[in-house]
């Protein structure tokens, strides 16, 4: 077998033979079929459970729901590396389509994820001590697709794909980066909760005790979590409802929105509830659904991916003591990390005072081609500052949105 071949590629990429050959003994595929990622499902999670890049963002279960759902348009372009029958590295990546609305008539190469459902910490998954076999292996693969590529949402911290870049690089590919967000997050590891809540500011954590006995007092205050399917499935409802209560008043959100959106969140919950890994809050008061908080606990760290309340029990402050309550239900677990993924919006750094950078790294091929892709991508980025300089943010907003609706700042509570 060549050492890069095309596997289930109807219509596959040209491919030029410049690059350089693939390490002695490994064996590098792309696939494009989505009954070969289906198949490649028990050795994808082995894989992970021993990749620097575990994370539950580049689970089989995330990035294969979200290509089922949130993929219209794109091509799978999956490359996997073995050594024998070994696999020792996955490269989670499709074609996207060229996208006229920003000035780029070029198709480019993508992590799977990227996009609407807010995936962090994409990357390429290589085994523990495999890494360089596998970045040679992968490397002469992506340069012979002379696409430019897009990584988003990357952790320059703790990213295998930063082995690629940096060898891209050296064969000539430019390189544009830029920090586009943070992920707070908040070591748990060996903390009890009430030395948590002594970490917290004064004030913060007076708030939040007055709260919470508050509505203890006032109320018959419940906070389930959701641990069947006929739970998961009310739970999921009150969270959509809510959350959407809460946008209402800001223009609407475009999160939990479109109908394959919805679709993906109840394939993913429904799965993740199989594997332990949902946790998918609802506080009731006398019965009422008044908070709801979406979150997956995946190894040592719990993920707070989304929020809703209901707006006419703002002055209970029934949000803050959702997040207080799912943070203390994520101590009694007994996990390292609560990470509050990206954004910066101010309530996450009442609980957090730690936080990841996050960066979108490109790379443009050597040649007029990728001088003119990285050409346009600068001047439609330069005419989207202009634009949101230049009119009124209620419109930048729509424009933005695409819907005629607000953009809602990231997975805000």
């Amino acid at each position: 077998m060549p050492a890069c071949s095309s596997a289930g590629f109807a219509g596959a990429i040209t491919v030029s033979s410049t690059a350089a050959a693939a390490p002695a003994g490994t064996r590098v595929e792309t696939i494009s079929d989505p009954d070969a990622l289906a198949r490649l499902r028990p050795e994808w999670d082995e894989l992970l459970e021993q990749s620097p890049a575990d994370s539950v963002f580049v689970t089989w279960e995330w990035l294969a729901t979200w290509w089922k759902h949130l993929s219209p348009g794109r091509r799978l372009h999956l490359i996997a590396v073995r050594r024998g029958a070994e696999l020792i590295a996955i490269a989670p990546l499709m074609v996207s389509p060229p996208r006229p609305n920003r000035l780029v008539p070029f198709r480019s190469l993508a992590f799977l994820g990227t996009g609407s459902a807010g995936s962090d910490y994409l990357d390429v998954i290589i085994r523990r001590g495999r890494q360089e076999e596998a970045l040679d292996a992968l490397a002469p693969c992506l340069q012979r697709t002379e696409l430019a590529i897009e990584l988003g949402q990357v952790s320059r911290e703790s990213c295998m794909a930063m082995g690629l870049v940096g060898r891209l690089a050296r064969q000539g590919w430019e390189r544009a980066e830029q920090q586009t967000d943070v992920c707070p997050f908040i070591p748990l590891a060996g903390v009890s909760w009430p030395a948590y809540l002594a970490g917290l500011t004064i004030g913060h954590r007076a708030n939040f005790k007055r709260r919470l006995s508050n509505l203890g007092k006032t109320f018959d205050l419940r906070f389930e979590r959701a641990e069947t399917e006929s739970e998961r499935r009310a739970a999921l409802s009150a969270l959509i409802d809510l959350h959407h209560l809460r946008w209402r008043e800001r223009g609407g959100s475009t999160a939990l929105y479109t109908p394959a959106l919805l679709a993906f969140h109840d394939e993913w919950t429904r799965l993740a509830l199989e594997r332990g890994w949902l946790r998918l809050f609802v506080m009731k008061l006398d019965g009422r659904p008044v908070a709801a908080l979406y979150g997956i606990r995946y190894r040592r760290a719990f993920c707070f991916y989304q929020t809703g309340f209901d707006p006419s029990f703002a002055r209970y402050g029934v949000g803050q003591v959702t997040v207080g309550l799912s943070i203390k239900s994520a101590i009694d677990e007994g996990v390292d990390e609560y990470d509050l993924l990206h954004g910066a919006e101010p309530y996450k750094f009442d609980w957090a005072r730690q936080v990841r950078e996050l960066s979108r790294i490109a790379l443009y091929p050597p040649g007029v081609r990728g001088a003119l892709h990285r050409r346009l991508e600068e001047l439609g980025r330069t005419a989207r500052r202009t634009a949101r300089r230049l009119l009124p943010q209620a419109i930048t907003d729509r424009i933005a949105g695409g819907k005629g609706i607000a953009v809602e700042p990231a997975r805000s509570a």
